[in-house]
């Protein structure tokens, strides 16, 4: 039961976050990729830190930043790149590359074994999400493949090194310092290689709260409390219930149709998630 109850409280994470391209499309000003990744960090960073009132110290300094700048710093900016430059599809697809990456980075990181059934998922997952997410539009913008092939690469091994470096404190003070050191690294190349924000309206402010505080504060707790209880290679495939959130979200909010081919997406995801996690389990009991 503990597990089943990590596992959904885990899941909570994808699906919120599948509403990031949405709110970045529709309420975030357009082109300023770093600036609004280090305004989802560093504030959720600085309210985490508040609240828990721990500050890193010694090795864990560094290895704070390196995963803020993994998970977060190089992730978030090249997903805000992939975002403004490509269409949904295209991006969650290639992200959907994730979970196999992160088998990979777990094998050789962390001796942990990798079997066909969770390859197989892996593999199932990009193709359901492919099937979720293309709507007829194909377009191959080399900058925003390559930056959602990155991002994809540098949540993979923040995630697997998350769990490699298990910090002596709580989930949240973790996510607290690992948002900081990422806003942190955000902030003089928004400041530096980006222009001025224009006068932020009603909606940009209700976009940036929205992905800081719950895209980012909140998601990231479960997630980290996630891995800290269950494996990466565990937790990871949930990740591809985020283009199915996206999905559902454009249907509902913006009267987006739902074809069948996108239902047997959603159906052929999920079987993958499943798969992965029995994968999991068969690996755990031999």
């Amino acid at each position: 039961m503990s597990r089943n109850l990590d596992l959904t409280l885990t899941a909570v994470a994808p699906t919120i976050w599948g509403s990031t391209y949405l709110v970045t499309t529709e309420l975030l000003p357009q082109g300023y990729p770093l600036t609004a990744a280090m305004l989802r960090a560093l504030p959720a960073g600085v309210l985490l830190l508040v609240l828990t009132r721990s500050l890193p110290s010694g090795i864990w300094i560094l290895r704070s930043l390196i995963l803020g700048a993994l998970n977060f710093s190089l992730f978030w900016w090249l997903l805000f790149v992939a975002a403004y430059r490509l269409p949904g599809g295209v991006a969650a697809t290639v992200g959907a590359i994730q979970p196999l990456v992160v088998l990979l980075l777990c094998r050789v990181l962390l001796d942990q074994p990798v079997t066909r059934l969770a390859l197989l998922a892996g593999f199932g997952g990009i193709l359901g999400v492919a099937l979720v997410s293309f709507v007829g539009e194909l377009s191959l913008d080399r900058i925003g493949m390559l930056a959602a092939l990155a991002g994809a690469m540098s949540m993979a091994l923040g995630t697997v090194m998350t769990r490699k470096w298990h910090p002596p404190v709580s989930a949240l003070c973790f996510t607290a310092w690992q948002l900081l050191g990422g806003g942190l690294l955000l902030l003089p190349a928004a400041l530096w290689l980006e222009p001025s924000l224009p006068a932020l309206s009603t909606e940009h402010l209700v976009g940036f709260s929205y992905l800081g505080l719950f895209g980012g504060a909140l998601t990231y707790f479960l997630w980290f409390r996630g891995i800290s209880r269950l494996s990466p290679s565990t937790v990871t495939p949930l990740a591809l219930l985020s283009p199915i959130s996206a999905v559902c979200l454009g249907w509902v909010l913006l009267k987006q149709n739902l074809s069948a081919m996108q239902m047997a997406g959603i159906a052929l995801v999920l079987l993958s998630v499943w798969l992965g996690q029995h994968s999991q389990l068969k690996v755990a009991r031999s």
